[in-house]
């Protein structure tokens, strides 16, 4: 190896301080932070170096360990990204344990390097497990026990997975006889590949949160603190989930229209099924976790399509959700640090209290519901487009998945309008007439990353693509449409500044004030009425209904579906084991038995 290597120096030195802040009191508080900006700056600049310089390899011998080619190096500088906002977010919102939650910050960050730089699959899966590990300490440092029990339930789905993909990398290297990845690129042909793809497919759906694995998004996104919903569920899980689902489709096997479809039938149920639970949900971060869920959709539906539009297009509202979805998490981490409740029956008319978090929440939410001119727009443009494309390839339900995807849009914008009202406008409760806005250093992560939602929209053609996207595919999409992001921009602005115009020139000059006309109640004297309430009328719908009480009940969540005969088992094992010595001398007859008929009929 070099003296210095930069792609070993991001995965060390971030882990190495880690372990440093863990040892530091709450006396010291200064200390972590400093430290946790000092490595997430530093680790900024130097992926930043490895991106403009790559490929990057780390040799042993002639066996390359550590490798950063296009994909890897540009999702490594997004959660470098990430990682430095959320160090800045943190100093204000973390008001305890500054030690222990820098430490596990920045041990995440060497880990989710280890992941995308690993050309092995071994080491990957050590940083794999790595994360789900400090996943669970990071969602339970409150100390809550609803944070406990979706930090266990986080780490019981994700490590069980991980169990699976074990079983998938052995198959692998039984296949190939290697764990290199760059070595690696197998044909899909018989039930040991498809076996070893789809095990694969399956830790990556668990990962990014996608269903039926998803269950323990928005426990962790409700009852966890909200830099760490941001941090690792919205952005750093989701882009190594998308990762690795990228990785082991366009490099480790050779995709064919099987795992194709299999792909896009689940992207299109989770984007419906989660965006529609979303909508009734009274809590604020747990309605923002299925919205989590459903974009998750988008992105395997988009590397679903097998084709280089829909491709690009999955992987840029990859990054483009880990943008609008960390504002929208920050935000919300705000809301609930000034009106100490995320309640939305309790919430209401904060635009007045928080403007610049209002914006920035509103700029989120029309980019993850695919309003243009923003980033979530072009991202989603690009997938459907991949859809109709995916028509060439005689995939005759593609206008089944299309329309699967703009209704996902549709619920996401009426999702929204619900929660910009119950939270921002209407008439706020009395106990919020005291709240102001958030400190600088958690508001500006949330302007800067909602600045970002603009400009990876209106420069989408020109920044994010040719940089980004288009190397990390090697592909070239052939068509993506007549959408030009900079002249629709354009034509908005100069729309807004007409009408602008316009109320300027016939607004009155002179006002009076008169009392106010009443043609019945005084609707001052009635309750508060919150927007928490849209929708509820539509569990009645015959169809949803069946939905929503199967989803209250567990039914769908595959955590509660394993954890029962799990327990079985786990009853039988301990009525086996009851301490009594003639019944382990039977066992061990009937063992003996079993074994000499085994042999005998062989």
């Amino acid at each position: 190896m070099n003296n210095i290597d930069p792609l070993l120096m991001l995965i060390v030195v971030p882990i190495a301080a880690g372990f440093l802040c863990l040892g530091i009191t709450d006396r010291l508080r200064a200390v972590p932070k400093v430290v946790a900006f000092a490595i997430t700056l530093a680790s900024f600049a130097a992926s930043l170096f490895v991106f403009m310089h790559k490929p990057s390899l780390s040799q042993y011998g002639s066996s390359v360990i550590l490798l950063a080619d296009n994909l890897s190096a540009f999702i490594a500088l997004a959660v470098t990204f990430f990682a430095l906002l959320i160090t800045v977010y943190s100093f204000s919102y973390i008001d305890k344990s500054f030690g222990r939650y820098f430490g596990y910050l920045l041990m995440t960050l060497g880990s989710s390097i280890g992941v995308l730089f690993a050309n092995d699959l071994v080491i990957m899966l050590v940083f794999w497990g790595m994360l789900a590990a400090l996943l669970y300490l990071m969602v339970a440092m409150d100390g809550t026990p609803k944070a406990a029990a979706a930090a266990k339930k986080a780490i019981i789905i994700i490590g069980g997975t991980d169990a699976i993909m074990i079983f998938g990398i052995g198959i692998i290297w039984a296949l190939t006889g290697t764990f290199a990845m760059d070595k690696v690129h197998l044909q899909l042909a018989g039930a040991f590949s498809y076996a070893a793809y789809f095990s694969l497919v399956i830790a990556s759906f668990a990962k990014a949160g996608a269903m039926p694995f998803h269950s323990w998004l928005p426990d962790v996104a409700e009852d966890g603190p909200a830099s760490v919903t941001a941090y690792l569920p919205a952005s750093v899980d989701k882009l190594l989930g998308i990762y690795l689902l990228a990785r082991i489709s366009l490099d480790l096997f050779v995709a064919n229209h099987i795992t194709n479809a299999v792909l896009i039938i689940v992207g299109a149920v989770t984007i419906v099924l989660a965006v529609v639970i979303a909508l009734i949900q009274h809590d604020l971060k747990r309605l923002l976790g299925y919205h989590a869920v459903s974009q998750v959709g988008y992105m395997v539906l988009g590397i679903g399509t097998g084709n280089p539009t829909g491709i690009a297009g999955g992987l840029f509202h990859m990054l483009n959700h880990a943008i609008y979805k960390s504002c929208l998490f920050l935000s919300a981490g705000s809301v609930e640090k000034k009106a100490l409740t995320q309640d939305l029956d309790n919430l209401g008319g904060l635009a007045k209290y928080m403007p610049i978090t209002f914006i920035s929440f509103l700029v989120a939410s029309l980019s993850i519901s695919g309003i243009p001119p923003f980033n979530g727009f072009v991202s989603k443009w690009m997938i459907y487009q991949g859809i109709i494309e995916s028509s060439a390839s005689k995939d005759y339900l593609w206008v089944v998945w299309l329309v699967a995807a703009m209704f996902g849009s549709a619920l996401t914008i009426a999702s929204f309008m619900k929660l910009l009202h119950a939270v921002f406008l209407g008439r706020p409760s009395e106990n919020l007439k005291n709240v102001r806005e958030a400190s600088f250093s958690m508001i500006l992560p949330i302007c800067v990353l909602a600045a970002a939602c603009f400009i990876f929209g209106i420069l989408a053609f020109k920044i994010a693509l040719p940089l980004f996207i288009m190397p990390a595919t090697a592909l070239s999409p052939s068509y993506l449409g007549t959408w030009n992001p900079t002249l629709a921009t354009s034509i908005m602005a100069v729309g807004v500044l007409i009408g602008l115009l316009v109320y300027a020139v016939m607004a009155p000059k002179r006002l009076r004030t008169v009392e106010s006309f009443i043609g019945g109640e005084d609707a001052r004297a009635l309750p508060r009425i919150s927007g928490a309430d849209f929708y509820n009328t539509i569990k009645e719908i015959p169809l949803l209904k069946g939905i929503y009480a199967r989803e209250e009940k567990g039914a769908m969540d595959v955590y509660n579906l394993g954890r029962k005969p799990v327990y079985a088992l786990a009853d039988f094992l301990k009525f086996l084991h009851n301490g009594v010595l003639p019944t382990y001398l039977v066992w061990c007859l009937l063992g003996m038995v079993g074994m000499f008929l085994f042999l005998f009929l062989r």
